[in-house]
């Protein structure tokens, strides 16, 4: 059987960070499904040294990940509670958690969305978008929280799927971004070509040739260090203007203010200067809180906002 093979080599934003928990943020695979494959000695280090689930990953060192392909299977309907904004016949906007898988992949064969919406909607759903995307018209990372529509049937699919992928004047994505630093200034676009990175396979990038991309940003509050007022973290409304893989996450590290949480793209400041809070959040802190778009069928137009998840919330008070 092939292999599913990744190479992951720890930066120095990584140093600390557990190592079921950096191989998670640094490949597509599950945490859960890093621990199986360590208990199944999967996983090599090089140097060579002992280690488990629970070991602190330090700079320089690079682990081997080989995984069996995952068969290809029809998702199953699983019972999972949807956090649901809007409902009718035709569409369903939810309010995704993070850490919530959207559709099913290797090493993530069960537990998503997909898994969730065949329960909710019916087999009426199984054939709308293909079988491991069905009514899923855009996507959402794992660790992003917020809004997300999803189609009932193919004349909604299809409708759905030609506004986002047009970018017409009435559909407004808007997020939620806590970030390290201030940018300057504090509103403006960044338009940057994004593409896989040129030396590391599993990233996005700013390079030349890659796919046009452009993000309005605006700086909502700004937080000064009570230890040293020249550190500053932001909460930021991000806008997108195209849909690349990652965008906001690499155009606010191109910024030169990384999203908390994000060791993927981020590097924190010092230790010290922040609340524990800050430096140990789990996820990038991004939230799709704002979605407008025409409603496919009926063509009013339909405009949702989802309260910022919780755990950003509690972050941005344990700054003040």
């Amino acid at each position: 059987m092939d292999e599913e093979h990744y190479d992951v080599t720890a930066e120095e934003h990584h140093q600390g960070i557990r190592l079921d928990k950096f191989l998670s943020l640094t490949t597509p695979l599950s945490r859960t499904r890093i621990q199986d494959l360590l208990e199944k000695n999967a996983i090599t280090v090089n140097p060579l040294k002992p280690f488990d689930a629970s070991s602190k990953v330090k700079r320089g060192e690079c682990y081997t990940i080989k995984v069996p392909t995952a068969i290809e299977a029809e998702p199953s309907a699983q019972n999972i509670p949807l956090n649901i904004v809007f409902e009718d016949e035709h569409l369903l906007v939810i309010n995704k958690p993070a850490d919530f898988v959207v559709h099913p992949a290797p090493g993530h064969a069960d537990g998503t969305l997909v898994n969730a919406l065949l329960h909710h909607c019916g087999a009426s759903l199984s054939g709308i978008g293909g079988v491991k995307r069905p009514g899923i018209v855009h996507r959402l990372d794992k660790d992003t929280s917020g809004l997300l529509v999803i189609a009932k049937n193919d004349k909604a699919h299809h409708k759905l799927s030609q506004q986002f992928h047009d970018r017409e004047d009435h559909l407004e994505k808007l997020y939620w971004a806590i970030v390290w630093g201030a940018p300057y200034p504090a509103s403006g676009t960044i338009d940057a070509p994004i593409g896989r990175h040129p030396k590391d396979r599993q990233k996005m990038g700013i390079v030349k040739n890659g796919k046009n991309a452009q993000t309005s940003y605006k700086v909502l509050k700004t937080f000064c260090s009570l230890k040293d007022a020249q550190y500053k973290i932001s909460l930021i409304e991000c806008k997108l203007h195209t849909g690349r893989t990652h965008q906001i996450r690499v155009h606010l590290h191109h910024l030169g203010t990384p999203i908390i949480g994000d060791n993927v793209y981020g590097k924190k400041p010092k230790s010290g200067v922040w609340p524990e809070d800050a430096y140990d959040f789990p996820r990038q802190a991004l939230h799709a809180y704002s979605l407008t778009f025409l409603h496919p069928i009926s063509q009013t137009k339909l405009s949702f906002q989802a309260p910022l998840a919780e755990d950003m919330e509690n972050l941005l008070n344990a700054l003040t």
